[in-house]
């Protein structure tokens, strides 16, 4: 093994014992007569110390010569001293070079040098090796155990569905188009079909964690055409109520996770994470429209509320609620997907919600129309054909309770938690419309 012990399990206990670290070469420093070399590894820093006097003088000699990243592995004894920066130090009894790494480096890991985000996903590998990058996703690392963990603990079976699909899961023309044999195919822009499906099978409660793709041609800070889906849906509900709640607790819990095991990351990232209060406030589509208004900002009921208007009623939450995180419900039924319930008494108005994150849609959801004939309906208003959907209709015929769910945007959540400028900065390889590789 070329490794005992990471850089955080080096512990006072280990004072006086031999251990082997290795990683990749942070720093180097020659001050003649003692030199030192740091080494980086996934968990911190280790401080390596060669005093000429007492380390063999091939191992001396050979610490000036490492490059920048060069990956190399050390054996040798901790010292726990104040002298230290780190507080403790390995006086090294052996140093092997497992790789060499060129020169120049494509950027600079320590951050001293800046780069283009451009130029950081052209060499992602390398850009990891920052610590404040890696750190964004070890916190995503725990936002996606978080959620399998809630879910879970409330009874929910996780399920896969299929990516390769025969037709469009709203109707829209957004899809990336594929041949399957002799077929005509898409990549699947979300689970709902084939969740609301399961409505139907007894599984009352299920959530997928999976990658989606979208066609749209966007080039924004917010979006994606692969990005990561959380889906859950859950049956014998009585009302969007029930899954507002379910969602809220998901979210408030993936962020007081991240609060109590990444407290590292988020000093790396110099970041304060607040902790949420439940409930989350709710906010009338109308009610929305009529803030905005005040603000200058009109929207013709019955139209999508656009990017600014996302932006200045998140700012209109945080500064008179108080509320980073915030749903807005009771939308137009024509600005919704045709599996949306209607209300009986108001049918242009639906089920539906988004959670909003700091101004920025992360979830969609609501309660779904379980009536097979009322479906049916609603899929001929949007101007789609029914025959189309038959293989989802067959399950509404045989006995569908009432069920809701949601879509949560895992990029999405995190880059809000964070508050980052990019979603690119939240998923290790971003496919958008101008990014195919790495």
């Amino acid at each position: 093994m070329y490794r005992t012990h990471y850089s955080n399990e080096i512990t006072e206990e280990l004072n006086g014992h031999r251990v082997r670290v290795a990683g990749w070469v942070w720093e180097i420093k020659d001050l003649g007569g003692i030199k030192f070399l740091w080494i980086r590894d996934r968990e911190g820093i280790v401080q390596i110390t060669a005093p000429k006097k007492r380390v063999n003088p091939e191992l001396f000699e050979l610490i000036p010569k490492l490059n920048s990243e060069d990956v190399v592995a050390v054996e040798g004894i901790v010292n726990f001293t104040p002298k230290a920066n780190l507080g403790f130090e390995i006086l090294p009894e052996k140093l092997e070079i497992l790789n060499r790494a060129e020169t120049p480096l494509p950027l600079d890991p320590t951050g001293k040098v800046k780069a283009e985000l451009d130029t950081r996903l052209d060499n992602r590998f390398m850009d990891l090796r920052r610590p404040e990058v890696m750190a964004i996703f070890r916190i995503r690392s725990s936002v996606f155990k978080a959620v399998r963990e809630f879910f879970h603990s409330e009874g929910f079976i996780e399920i896969h569905t299929p990516k390769i699909i025969a037709t469009a899961t709203e109707g829209g023309t957004e899809l990336f188009p594929m041949k399957y044999f002799e077929k005509d195919a898409f990549l699947a822009q979300s689970p709902q079909l084939y969740k609301q499906i399961m409505m139907a099978s007894g599984l009352d409660r299920v959530y997928e964690i999976a990658p989606i793709f979208r066609a749209e041609e966007h080039n924004t800070t917010r979006h994606l055409n692969e990005a990561w889906s959380i889906d859950a849906e859950m049956a014998f509900i009585e009302s969007e109520e029930e899954v507002m709640n379910l969602l809220e607790r998901l979210v408030a819990y993936a962020i007081n996770y991240v609060r109590e095991h990444n407290v590292k990351e988020l000093k790396l990232l110099n970041f304060e994470l607040e902790e949420p209060k439940l409930p989350f406030p709710r906010v009338t589509y109308s009610k929305a429209l009529e803030i905005l208004s005040d603000l200058g900002k009109e929207i013709p009921w019955g139209e999508d509320i656009d990017t600014e208007g996302e932006k200045l009623l998140g700012k209109y939450m945080l500064e008179n609620e108080g509320a980073p995180l915030y749903f807005l419900y009771q939308y137009p039924s024509k600005a919704k997907p045709f599996y949306i319930m209607r209300y009986d008494d108001k049918p242009e108005i639906c089920r539906a919600f988004d959670l909003e994150y700091r101004g920025v849609e992360i979830t969609s959801g609501g309660q779904r129309e379980h009536r097979h004939d009322v479906l049916v309906e609603q899929i001929k208003e949007k101007g789609l054909n029914p025959e189309s959907f038959e293989f989802y209709l067959r399950a509404f015929r045989y006995g569908m309770p009432p069920h809701g769910g949601f879509g949560l945007g895992a990029e999405r959540l995190v880059k809000q938690m964070l508050n980052l400028d990019n979603i690119r900065e939240v998923i290790l390889f971003p496919r958008d419309r101008k990014r195919l590789t790495p």
